[in-house]
């Protein structure tokens, strides 16, 4: 009976396109192995057409440049979710693979009765699948993060109130920086939701797994892989072995992105960069979820403004904004494209942002601090500043300037960031000799990582010869 791997991600774009991405490392390195990848049907909570356009996009490229690559798409049933879970993103998530358990057992059981399944690998926690299957988890954040979840269960243990009630108290994780209770990822920090619950049961089920793999690699983040690797963040449990492969090409991801918009977006942003002075633009952006008020951005513009710098900027519609587009006209102070226009680019909604953070003329990078935009950063040696905005972003911001020593922080006050504090750190983003030395030195480490013998080109080959086993 023939070998084959099974990946299976969570709901949400980000997750499907990281599992591919996993999945074609693998196969250009084992293209004899084959891979399905199970996909669920369209979600609810999911708006962006980002990833189905990706899975068309990769089985293009496949069919022109490579017919005979090895990874195939089963699509899982369709679900339907009580409104009440759709209205809550988090729990919706939840909901949804909570109720498709069945049906992964199911595809498993089909895809064992034609090969032998050497590894199912899945971002979407529930232990076990199928035991006689052996479960790697995909953890598709950073290792410090990753180390934050391991070690939940015991926190918890020794942490009755609500982190959320905890406020400024600082919380001590093996191998990370000291915490605030309030900078915890947003579904930690009330105790006994169903947020909570789920990722309490998450932290406890990743030691059960033959392994875990991270987008990371060792000379990022040294500390937190170390604490991982000897037990430190699962004190009463064996710790299974940690495969750090990254930083992952996302150059499929980012073509599918564009494709979704507007491509002329593209061309005007990159044109523009053409005609400024090698690293002297700093470079806003914050995810496809980075969206402020308008008060909030009337301050970044004043901030950027008096800074004196070259920016390039995107701008997203403000939350509950009936309107898909901003109107950059009424969003922005009066006069302030005008005033701008000779130092300055502002972009709505969306731009080709790993094309903008590899090109000669990006000084600088002011970011929400999503792990795949932080890779992309480091990965082409741009200092960043940290603005953190949702989910597990501030861990990964602290991680950033404490740890990893690649930015700055960007402090708010209850939510709000004033334009005093945007001018002082854009220009101290730009001007800091140091974080952009250190920023290069890291991206010539990424590059290291893969070669022959490098950390990451490593711990793949061992995580492969482990299905073996």
């Amino acid at each position: 009976m023939k070998e084959s791997i099974v990946l299976y991600p969570a709901p949400g774009s980000h997750q499907i396109i990281s599992m591919v991405e996993l999945a074609r490392l693998i196969s250009q390195h084992h293209p004899n192995l084959p891979i399905t990848i199970l996909l669920t049907s369209s979600t609810p909570f999911e708006t962006s057409t980002t990833s189905s356009t990706y899975i068309n996009l990769i089985s293009s490229d496949q069919n022109q440049t490579n017919p005979n690559l090895p990874i195939s798409f089963f699509t899982l049933p369709s679900l339907h979710l009580h409104q009440s879970h759709i209205e809550n993103p988090v729990e919706s998530a939840i909901e949804f693979m909570r109720l498709n358990i069945p049906n992964v057992l199911k595809a498993l059981e089909t895809i064992s009765q034609s090969s032998k399944v050497l590894a199912f690998i899945t971002s979407s926690v529930h232990h076990p699948y199928d035991p006689q299957i052996p479960t790697y988890f995909y953890f598709t954040s950073c290792a410090s993060a990753l180390a934050l979840f391991l070690y939940l269960p015991t926190i918890h243990n020794q942490t009755p109130k609500s982190f959320r009630d905890l406020n400024d108290a600082v919380l001590h994780f093996p191998g990370l920086p000291p915490l605030r209770a309030s900078q915890m990822p947003l579904p930690l920090l009330d105790h006994g939701g169903p947020a909570y619950e789920y990722f309490l049961n998450f932290a406890a089920c990743l030691p059960k797994s033959q392994g875990i793999i991270t987008n990371t690699f060792q000379a990022l983040e040294p500390s937190a892989i170390k604490a991982i690797s000897n037990g430190s963040c699962v004190p009463n449990h064996q710790t299974p072995p940690i495969f750090h492969i990254g930083p992952l090409n996302f150059d499929a991801k980012n073509r599918a992105s564009s494709a979704c918009e507007d491509r002329s977006t593209s061309t005007k942003c990159l044109m523009w960069l053409d005609e400024q002075p090698s690293q002297s633009v700093v470079f806003l952006c914050f995810g496809s979820r980075g969206a402020f008020s308008e008060a909030q951005l009337s301050e970044i513009a004043m901030g950027l403004e008096r800074s004196k710098q070259r920016f390039l900027w995107v701008v997203r519609s403000p939350p509950g904004s009936s309107s898909v587009e901003p109107n950059l006209e009424i969003l922005l102070p009066k006069e302030f494209l005008e005033r701008t226009k000779n130092r300055g680019l502002v972009v709505k909604s969306w731009a080709p942002q790993a094309a903008i953070l590899r090109h000669g003329c990006v000084g600088g990078f002011v970011t929400h601090c999503g792990w795949n935009s932080v890779l992309e950063a480091v990965t082409y040696g741009v200092p960043m500043a940290a603005w953190p905005l949702y989910a597990e972003q501030a861990v990964n911001g602290v991680v950033l300037v404490e740890e990893m020593k690649l930015g700055i922080s960007v402090e708010s006050k209850e939510g709000f960031v004033s334009a005093e504090e945007v001018e002082n750190k854009v220009s101290l983003l730009m001007d800091e000799k140091s974080l952009r030395e250190r920023s290069q030195a890291m991206k010539a480490m990424a590059l290291a990582a893969w070669n022959n013998g490098g950390s990451s080109f490593t711990s793949f080959s061992k995580m492969v010869t482990s299905w073996k086993q």
